[in-house]
C-alpha cells in the first residue's frame, strides 16, 4: 500500500503549497541596454539587483512610450517604463487606473547640438532646429531651454523629425542647423566632434527641470503585488546607489552590456550623470507639481482637464522603500 499512497500523499502536499508567483515584468521602451541613466534597469537584472530584493524580473522590450503604455494597459507587463506626458494625457482622458510609483530616470540627460560654424546660442537666430513634432515634449522644453538662453525662439524655423536618433542625423546631414539629443546618442554618433554642444545636460535640466520619466503600475498590481512593487523600486534604487558612488562601476557594467561602446565612451558618460542617478526613488512632491503645471502649457494639453498629483502619481510605495533602506544625501532629495 505504502508505494501507491506516497505519491498521493506528495501530490496533496504539493497542492496545499501556494502557487509560485509569476515573473514581475517591467515592460521598457528600449531593444538593448541604453546609453542613459534608464540603463539602471537593465543592469539591476543582469547584476542580481532584483534577486537580492526578493524579486523575479523579466523585462518585456517594446518601441516607444505609447506601446509601453498600451503593453501595460493590456495586462502584458506590471510596470512600464513611460514619458510622464503620456501618463498624465491618459489620465486627464478618463483613465483612472494608473499611477507613477518611481522615476529610476526622471529627467532625460538632454543637450542642445548645433552644426559647425554655430557656436553660442545666439548663432541660432533665423536658423531651423530640429524637434521630435511640433508640439511634442522636446518641443516645448527645448524653446523654454532656448529662450532662458536668449534666443529668439519664434524667429526659428521648427523642422519636426521624429526620435532623437533620427534628428541626430539630419544634423549630421546638414538637414537642419540645431536639434536636441541625449547625451548618450551625441556618444553614438561617428563623427560627434564635428558638432557644437550649446547647451549641455546640466544647463538644459537646469532650465527646464521637468520629470519625463517614470515607472508606472497599474492600481490593480499596487493591490495584488504591492510587495513586488516596492522590492522592485528597492532594487533600482540601490542599483542607483552604487552606480552614483562609483561610476567606474556602471562603465564596468555597461561594458558587458554594450560591446559595441568605447570603453573611453562609457567613461565620458558617466561622467556626465554623475548627478543624474535616482539615489531615492525619483519622486518628489514639488516637482511633479511642477511638472504638470508645465506640461498643461504645451499644444498637446490644450483641451485637457487637469489632473490633481493622486490621480496619476503614488508615492506611498517608495516612501516604504526609503523608510526600510534610509535615504541618501547629495541628490534627488526625497520628498517629505
Amino acid at each position: 500500500m505504502k508505494e501507491y499512497f506516497a505519491p498521493l500523499v506528495l501530490a496533496a502536499a504539493l497542492a496545499a503549497q501556494p502557487a509560485l508567483a509569476e515573473p514581475f515584468r517591467l515592460i521598457v521602451s528600449d531593444l538593448e541596454t541604453p546609453l542613459v541613466p534608464n540603463s539602471v534597469m537593465d543592469l539591476a537584472l543582469a547584476n542580481g539587483y532584483f534577486d537580492r530584493a526578493g524579486v523575479e524580473v523579466e523585462l518585456v522590450r517594446v518601441q516607444q512610450t505609447p506601446m509601453a503604455m498600451a503593453a501595460l494597459q493590456a495586462g502584458e507587463g506590471e510596470m512600464a517604463n513611460v514619458s510622464t506626458d503620456a501618463l498624465l494625457q491618459l489620465v486627464a482622458r478618463g483613465a483612472t487606473d494608473l499611477r507613477a510609483v518611481t522615476s529610476p530616470n526622471k529627467a532625460l540627460p538632454f543637450l542642445i547640438a548645433a552644426a559647425p560654424g554655430i557656436a553660442s546660442p545666439a548663432d541660432l537666430a533665423g536658423k531651423s532646429f530640429g524637434v521630435g513634432r511640433v508640439g511634442s515634449l522636446d518641443h516645448s522644453l527645448s524653446m523654454k531651454v532656448l529662450a532662458a538662453a536668449g534666443v529668439a525662439t519664434d524667429e526659428l524655423e521648427i523642422v519636426s523629425l521624429g526620435q532623437p536618433a533620427v534628428r541626430a542625423q539630419a544634423l549630421m546631414a546638414g538637414q537642419v542647423d540645431a536639434t536636441t539629443m541625449s547625451v548618450g546618442t551625441l556618444m553614438s554618433l561617428p563623427e560627434r566632434d564635428s558638432v557644437n554642444v550649446l547647451i549641455d545636460a546640466d544647463a538644459y535640466y537646469k532650465a527646464a527641470p521637468v520629470v519625463t520619466k517614470v515607472n508606472a503600475v497599474t492600481t490593480e498590481t499596487l493591490e495584488t503585488r504591492g510587495g513586488e512593487v516596492q522590492a522592485v523600486i528597492e532594487a533600482l534604487t540601490l542599483a542607483s546607489r552604487d552606480f552614483a558612488a562609483d561610476p567606474a562601476l556602471w562603465v564596468d557594467r555597461m561594458a558587458v552590456a554594450r560591446p559595441d561602446m568605447a570603453r573611453a565612451d562609457l567613461e565620458n558618460l558617466a561622467e556626465a550623470y554623475r548627478q543624474s542617478w535616482s539615489v531615492n526613488g525619483g519622486l518628489q512632491e514639488a516637482e511633479l507639481q511642477a511638472t504638470t503645471e508645465w506640461m498643461y502649457q504645451s499644444e498637446d494639453f490644450t483641451g485637457l482637464r487637469p489632473v490633481a498629483l493622486e490621480e496619476w502619481a503614488d508615492l506611498g510605495p517608495q516612501q516604504a522603500v526609503l523608510a526600510k533602506i534610509g535615504p541618501a544625501t547629495g541628490m534627488d532629495t526625497p520628498s517629505q
